[in-house]
């Protein structure tokens, strides 16, 4: 019996261990498209929109926000940017070129201060790889506006891993 719980015991601890030390060795790409179809507005242009089989063409995507991903700590690093678009009233935050040091249940916030998380944040979703673009979508109700930057947050740990200040 006294082998059965120890057994028991080091398979948990194994179990354990992993979960915590195999973020640091794997990492996740993703590699998604922008969520909008059409081409990002060019603000530079006085051309009006094309006429394309009579009927007009769909209003680009606009930045309404941009921001470079900082490194939390010498242990938690992170790269890329961070831009809201929006498109028709629909917000969608996207990651370029990211990168950040893995770790175990990261998720994606957007936060009223990136230095104080207990001034207000909305967690948006896990975060889907710790390389590579990828896109998130916001709810309606969320206005970016209110929002300082984005935090990649260590859910379990209560850690900052990196920020992004728009």
């Amino acid at each position: 019996m006294k082998k059965l719980v120890l057994a028991l015991l080091g398979i948990v601890a194994i179990a354990i261990a992993w979960w915590l030390l195999s973020p640091l060795f794997l990492n996740k790409t993703v590699d998604e498209d922008l969520a909008f179809n059409t081409p990002i507005q060019d603000d530079t242009s006085n051309e009006p929109d094309v006429m394309v089989d009579e009927e007009p063409m769909q209003d680009a995507p606009t930045v309404v926000a941009q921001g470079t991903f900082q490194d939390a700590d010498s242990a938690h690093k992170g790269s890329g940017s961070a831009t809201v678009y929006e498109q028709d009233g629909q917000h969608v935050l996207r990651f370029e070129d990211f990168s950040v040091t893995n770790g175990p249940d990261l998720r994606v916030l957007l936060a009223k201060d990136v230095n104080n998380l207990d001034a207000g944040y909305v967690e948006l979703e896990k975060l889907k790889g710790n390389m590579g673009n990828q896109n998130y979508t916001l709810a309606e109700d969320i206005d970016p506006a209110a929002y300082d930057g984005v935090v990649i947050y260590c859910k379990p740990f209560h850690v900052t891993f990196s920020t992004a200040t728009f």
